[in-house]
């Protein structure tokens, strides 16, 4: 092989590994792409009478380069609530349309056919089986369970 066509294959592939190592993605917009929103589970009544489970996504939006946040719900308040470990509620209905997140300990909803959501640390609940059936809800472990109730607007 000639010396100038080793120095050409030379520079090509000094080039190309340099173009390769300057070339960028921008993994925060892939993942932010492909992230979903925040996972909350519904619970509301049925045609039947009876209280489902559903997983749900609350849809967000990018806001600047840092930031999602997903629409602004109308709320009239907001309680704390705290519980006692072995605390028991029988079938009941929600009082009204609300989310209930967890801040400490465990519990636990159950609803039509047995079916049982855990709600630990962080778990957002979205309460809508205002008639019905409802649902019962309990205590899990032996820690209180302390839990944020945001009642929504009409």
């Amino acid at each position: 092989m000639e010396p100038m066509m080793k120095k050409l294959i030379f520079v090509v592939l000094v080039g190309c590994t340099f173009g390769v190592w300057s070339l960028r993605t921008n993994d925060d917009v892939v993942v932010a792409q492909q992230r979903a929103g925040i996972a909350v589970t519904r619970i509301f009544t049925g045609a039947d009478g009876q209280t489902h489970a559903e997983k749900i996504n609350v849809k967000l939006a990018r806001d600047d380069v840092s930031t999602e946040l997903s629409e602004m719900a109308k709320a009239t308040g907001v309680r704390f609530r705290r519980q006692a470990p072995n605390y028991f509620e029988d079938w009941h209905t929600a009082p009204r349309k609300q989310y209930v997140i967890t801040l400490s300990g465990r519990g636990e909803i159950e609803v039509s056919g047995g079916k049982k959501i855990p709600l630990g640390l962080g778990h957002i609940l979205l309460v809508e089986d205002l008639t019905g059936k409802g649902h019962i809800s309990r205590g899990v472990g032996t820690e209180e369970r302390v839990s944020l109730v945001i009642p929504l607007a009409e």
